[in-house]
């Protein structure tokens, strides 16, 4: 069972009330009306009479259906705030040195819903319907190949700077080292120039 209060023209942002409103929702009702008590906010007296009559409107909604209801039970479902109006609210603030500083006075809406069914039934549900909609949902891969063109072709892996970087280091190195391995090994002379250049000496020393 669920019953819903709401509190119009409460003075102060809008803002400032979602500060206080954040801290009650999902909470118990004895819980929320402790947090509201010693709170230091000035929203927190107006959020807390909204919280009261929703458990008074509980109550009157079980007598009305013949159930019967613990208010221990009631938890906040739901709580959020409105912006009011800020029309007419307009004031003049002295500032030093004889100027004036423009000032809006706001207003705010604060609306509680609670409810007494099972926070493990809610989240069961809420559960369901998140693997409900990751079945249906399609991945954007799958809308991309279901366009075609350049969009389903797929995409080639980009090496990393990096590893750019090394594979240019190593191929140095190799090179490097082939070449003083060739500068290293002796030049080894053919017979026949062997040959060529003893027949020469011997007839220089003939003559």
């Amino acid at each position: 069972m669920e019953a819903r209060a709401s509190a119009k023209y409460l003075r102060g942002s809008a803002q400032k009330a979602r500060l206080v409103v954040d801290m009650i929702r999902g909470k118990n009702v004895g819980q929320a009306l402790a947090i509201l008590k010693y709170s230091n906010k000035r929203a927190g007296k107006g959020i807390e009479k909204c919280v009261r009559s929703a458990i008074a409107n509980a109550n009157e909604a079980a007598e009305k259906a013949n159930i019967s209801i613990d208010p221990d039970d009631l938890w906040v479902k739901t709580a959020f705030v409105d912006r009011g109006p800020t029309k007419n609210r307009r004031r003049v603030r002295p500032a030093p040195q004889g100027r004036a500083f423009r000032e809006r006075r706001h207003f705010c809406h604060v609306t509680v819903l609670l409810s007494s069914d099972d926070k493990v039934e809610e989240k069961k549900a809420r559960g369901s319907n998140a693997a409900a909609v990751s079945k249906t949902a399609t991945p954007a891969e799958s809308k991309s190949r279901r366009r075609g063109g350049a969009a389903s072709a797929p995409r080639a892996k980009r090496v990393a700077p990096a590893a750019k970087d090394e594979t240019k280091v190593a191929a140095k190195t190799t090179e490097k080292k082939d070449s003083t391995a060739a500068a290293k090994k002796p030049v080894k002379k053919s017979d026949a120039s062997t040959k060529s250049t003893k027949g020469a000496a011997k007839e220089e020393s003939s003559e």
